[in-house]
C-alpha cells in the first residue's frame, strides 16, 4: 500500500508567456492534468499568480520544485504535508536568491535538525552574529522577506473551499 501526501504548489509571480509552460511542467511532474486559474499579480505588470493544491507520494513535492526550477522570473512555493516517516518541506524560490529548502513540522513551523545546529556552532566559532546570520539562512528569512509582499497581493484570490464528504 502506497503512503499519499498532499501540498500546495504557490506560483506568487510569473510572466504572462510563462503560464503554459508551467503548467506543463507541473503536469509533467504529477502525471495528470492540472488546471491552473492564473489570475494578475498586482504587483507587477503583465505579472499572474496562481495556486493549485495536490495529492501524491513522498517526495511529489521535490519534483514538483524541480520542474518549477531554472524559469526566468518566477516566484513560487512548494510544500509538502509530512506523512509516515516522511518529514514535511517547503521549497521557496526567488529569482534573485534561487530555492531554498526547509523541514516543516505538522504545525506548518521551520525545524532545524540537531546537525545542523551543531555545524553552526562550529563554524561560528563563538561568533553571535556569525550564528544569527546562519540561522537565518537555515530558516530562509531571505526567502520570506522577498515573497512576503507577492503573498500579501495574493490574498484576493479566488478560493476554492474543500468539504470531506462521507
Amino acid at each position: 500500500m502506497s503512503i499519499a501526501t498532499r501540498g500546495v504548489v504557490f506560483i506568487h509571480s510569473t510572466p504572462t508567456a510563462l503560464c503554459p509552460h508551467i503548467t506543463w511542467a507541473l503536469e509533467s511532474a504529477l502525471g495528470r492534468d492540472v488546471t491552473l486559474e492564473w489570475t494578475e499579480q498586482p504587483l507587477g505588470p503583465s505579472l499572474r499568480r496562481a495556486e493549485v493544491s495536490w495529492t501524491g507520494l513522498p517526495g511529489t513535492g521535490a519534483a514538483l520544485a524541480s520542474a518549477l526550477r531554472g524559469w526566468e522570473g518566477v516566484r513560487y512555493e512548494v510544500t509538502e504535508e509530512p506523512s509516515p516517516g516522511v518529514d514535511g518541506s517547503r521549497w521557496s524560490h526567488t529569482p534573485s536568491l534561487g530555492i531554498h529548502h526547509a523541514t516543516i513540522s505538522a504545525s506548518g513551523d521551520t525545524v532545524i535538525h540537531e546537525n545542523r545546529l551543531r555545524e553552526v556552532l562550529t563554524l561560528a566559532q563563538g561568533a553571535g552574529e556569525a550564528v544569527e546570520d546562519m540561522l537565518d539562512e537555515l530558516l530562509g528569512s531571505q526567502w520570506d522577506a522577498e515573497l512576503e509582499p507577492f503573498r500579501h497581493a495574493g490574498e484576493g484570490a479566488p478560493v476554492r473551499w474543500l468539504h470531506k464528504v462521507g
